[in-house]
């Protein structure tokens, strides 16, 4: 019989910003995953949490997703690899930033 994996692994920890300097800390309701200032993330993980990625390239936030439930999903663009992410919106992300990504969409 097949076991039941998980594609998510549960990280939530503090970091300082590789791109900003913006002292982030974890956000005790789920995995952080990008800087709440900036908005920019490391291209590290495969699936989410699992740190097997080794581009390491930096992920760029290009447009913003707004979903029927009233979420956010910021999509991302791996400066190195060209790799397409997306991550949810923290309740403590730049607002003022997702406002203006929105407005200035790019295809992707």
């Amino acid at each position: 019989m097949e076991q039941n994996v998980s594609s998510f692994t549960m990280i939530d920890e503090d970091f300082i910003c590789d791109f900003c300097g913006f002292q982030v800390h974890h956000l005790g309701y789920t995995a952080r995953d990008h800087c709440p200032n900036c908005l920019c993330s490391l291209h590290v993980d495969n699936n989410p949490g699992d740190r097997m990625c080794t581009c390491h390239g930096k992920l760029n936030p290009i447009a913003i997703e707004h979903s029927k439930k009233g979420s956010y999903k910021i999509v991302y663009r791996c400066d190195k690899c060209g790799e397409i992410k997306k991550n949810k919106a923290a309740n403590d992300d730049n607002m003022d930033l997702i406002i203006d990504i929105s407005s200035h969409p790019v295809e992707y």
